[in-house]
């Protein structure tokens, strides 16, 4: 029988985007991110001191380090999330040099004296995505309510999805709490949705 609520529909497909996405071996996964690096790395406008927050790789997700290297040669601050309690992440600065810890989820990023920063722009991890800009997350909500938070302090970062080509679904079920993306970034290109010019 297939599911029918939105809920257990995002299930079926976060399980089945990240299966396909397991398999890829890693040795193409290191090409897919440096490809990701090439279509974004110059057509991402923002100004020098932009804050942007990326994140450190885990399990089958793409690297995005040669990006977020690129997007700090041209001057963005880089950040990334640190798990503070089920609820909670926040992006810490990310300095070259600094000392990497575990902070949680099985991530790593600054220690707890690093500064907190507000992302401006922000590159979100997802198990899949389809063509108007929605996402599925990984299913603790930490992202939704990290930009939620933004917004409520008159904040409206810009969010570009990282996925591969096979975590695109027809449709994802969307649901009234949901934040769609800016922008989708996969290893064929750059894709911007009409909300990244409003």
């Amino acid at each position: 029988m297939q599911p029918t609520i939105p809920k257990e529909l995002k299930a079926q497909m976060r399980a089945e985007r990240l299966a396909l996405r397991d398999v890829i071996p890693p040795e193409v996964r290191i090409e897919k991110s440096l490809a990701m690096a090439e279509h974004a790395g110059e057509a991402v406008a923002f100004d020098p001191g932009t804050t942007v927050s990326g994140f450190m790789p885990i399990r089958s997700e793409a690297d995005i380090r040669p990006l977020m290297g690129r997007f700090q040669a041209r001057g963005a601050r880089l950040c990334v999330p640190a798990i503070l309690d089920k609820q909670t992440i926040v992006f810490r600065e990310l300095v070259r040099g600094a000392p990497l810890i575990a902070t949680g989820f099985g991530t790593s990023g600054p220690p707890a004296d690093a500064a907190v920063l507000d992302p401006e722009i922000m590159l979100v991890p997802l198990s899949a995505f389809d063509d108007r800009g929605h996402r599925i997350g990984y299913g603790a909500g930490y992202y939704d309510r990290a930009i939620d938070r933004l917004r409520q302090k008159g904040m409206h970062p810009k969010l570009i999805g990282i996925a591969f080509d096979c975590q695109e679904v027809a449709h994802v079920p969307d649901e009234p709490h949901d934040i769609s993306l800016d922008a989708i970034l996969t290893e064929s290109g750059l894709r911007f949705f009409a909300s990244w010019i409003g």
